[in-house]
């Protein structure tokens, strides 16, 4: 009996020694099993919300005038294909002051609108950019519509155009008359102005027998 009660009096004093070291080591526990405390995990989730507070207001996900001219550089290119595959030609009408533009394919006296459905409704710019003005066949336009063609041969009407954005950034889109090459401009693009000859040059290029 003697043995017995001393056997269950060590194993008392065992407990109370045991127990403030299981104290000390259950945080250490606690992080082994699962990597991080709740603190470390608040802390963390505090850090990443001031960090979106900062970064997420400087991030838009609206289309700037660099992706919005890419896509028209794109539109031009594709009906440009679509007049060449059909052997037909093909009118772009861009409605100035709506932002939409749309293909038809002429066929004879008839339009169609093309079978793709890419074309079967009308396109249109984001709401924080429009058409500042357009330059084609029609002359110079700031408001109303503007027809642009694209003929079987692969040639494209000669055309500047100058999208804005809502903080009056320009972009320039041109079609060269001659090469029928695309190309974008930060600044305003205007019309080359036609080579004048000077009238005491004249006579020098004259042929001989027209001198006479």
């Amino acid at each position: 009996m003697w043995q017995e009660a001393r056997g269950m009096g060590r194993g008392i004093r065992e407990k109370h020694l045991l127990a403030p070291l299981a104290s000390h080591l259950a945080p250490h526990a606690l992080r082994s099993s699962h990597g991080f405390t709740i603190l470390e995990i608040i802390l963390v989730l505090f850090l990443l919300v001031g960090l979106l507070g900062i970064v997420l207001p400087r991030i838009s996900l609206e289309e700037n005038l660099g992706s919005v001219g890419r896509r028209m550089v794109g539109t031009v290119r594709s009906l440009q294909g679509m007049a060449m595959l059909t052997q037909k030609t093909v009118r772009l009408y861009v409605d100035l002051d709506r932002g939409i533009f749309w293909p038809v394919i002429l066929d004879g006296n008839e339009e169609k609108v093309p079978t793709d459905a890419t074309w079967a409704t009308p396109l249109n710019l984001p709401e924080h950019i429009r058409f500042s003005d357009m330059l084609a066949s029609q002359g110079k336009k700031e408001t109303g519509r503007v027809d642009l063609f694209f003929y079987p041969t692969g040639r494209v009407d000669p055309m500047t155009m100058h999208l804005v954005d809502k903080n009056n950034n320009v972009l320039a889109i041109a079609i060269e008359p001659v090469t029928g090459a695309i190309r974008m401009s930060d600044e305003r693009i205007e019309p080359t102005k036609p080579l004048t000859i000077p009238d005491r040059v004249r006579p020098l290029l004259q042929t001989p027998a027209s001198v006479r």
